[in-house]
């Protein structure tokens, strides 16, 4: 089955203004909070979304595309890549205080967004979803995926400053879920299963849903019928994730073993838990 777009555009200057609103509003010992993102603090989260407009901006508007890519198109080969290169990027810019920082995320949001809009939904974009298992991806969920990444990475500072419940409100947080979901067939890709077979991933709480796979001859895809009751919809497993950790999973801000209390499975557990190793992230 052919995804349906998921748009996300709209909603860019909004979560940024939201993000804006929340830097300014830290204090100064705010900045040097630990997060869930690793060893990286408030102000190195921040560093890395001000990196994301300046990066985008640069390559997919103005064709500039500096240095060497990844030694080559295997994942390992660009989660490295991508590391090294964020890395170096928050080493550089430590030099650049929070009243600086903040004037440049104001300054480049908007022409990311801009340039985003005269794209055609459609056509391939620049870049495919790794993480979805694709090797070409339409514009739509190119964008998309930056939408999750602007939505976690705001997230994790939110959850290290106490401020978390403006990205929980279902307008934001529903698109957050609805594109990181399409990282689960590609998790269940080498999974056996007879044709027919299905699995269930809900999140509960504002936002939530739930979302069904289908085995088909061709492998997993999303199903067509609408979820009113999942408890009576019949499927190999089902897994109920609670709406504060389901993105930590997706992000991989989360251990297994931290994130299981949390979490409900029914049918086949050790399907269920290998489900939920699913990222929406090149991690």
């Amino acid at each position: 089955m052919k995804s349906a777009i998921i748009d996300t555009l709209p909603l860019f200057p909004e979560l940024d203004r939201l993000l804006l609103d929340l830097l300014r509003g830290l204090r100064p010992a705010d900045w040097d909070l630990p997060t869930v993102a690793g060893r990286w603090r408030v102000r190195d989260v921040a560093l890395h979304l001000l990196d994301g407009n300046l990066r985008s901006v640069s390559m997919l508007r103005d064709g500039h595309f500096a240095g060497p890519g990844p030694a080559s198109a295997a994942p390992t080969d660009v989660v490295t890549y991508l590391n090294q290169l964020n890395q170096s990027w928050v080493a550089a810019t430590q030099r650049l205080s929070p009243a600086v920082l903040i004037d440049l995320l104001a300054h480049t949001g908007p022409p990311y967004y801009e340039h985003l809009a005269t794209l055609d939904p459609q056509a391939p974009a620049t870049f495919a979803v790794g993480w979805a298992g694709e090797a070409e991806s339409a514009n739509w969920f190119h964008i998309a995926r930056d939408y999750t990444e602007k939505w976690h990475h705001q997230q994790q500072i939110r959850h290290a400053v106490g401020q978390e419940a403006p990205l929980y409100e279902p307008a934001l947080y529903g698109p957050y879920l609805a594109t990181s979901v399409r990282a689960l067939p590609h998790r269940l890709h080498h999974v056996a299963a007879a044709p027919g077979e299905r699995v269930c991933f809900e999140v509960t709480g504002p936002g939530g849903g739930c979302w069904v796979l289908h085995r088909e001859s061709t492998g997993w895809t999303f199903g067509l019928e609408a979820v009113t009751d999942p408890a009576r919809l019949p499927a190999r497993a089902h897994v109920k994730v609670a709406g504060p950790i389901a993105w930590r999973l997706f992000s991989k801000n989360i251990s297994l073993a931290d994130a299981l209390p949390s979490v409900e499975l029914a049918g086949d557990q050790q399907l269920g838990q290998w489900l939920l190793g699913a990222v929406a992230v090149m991690a």
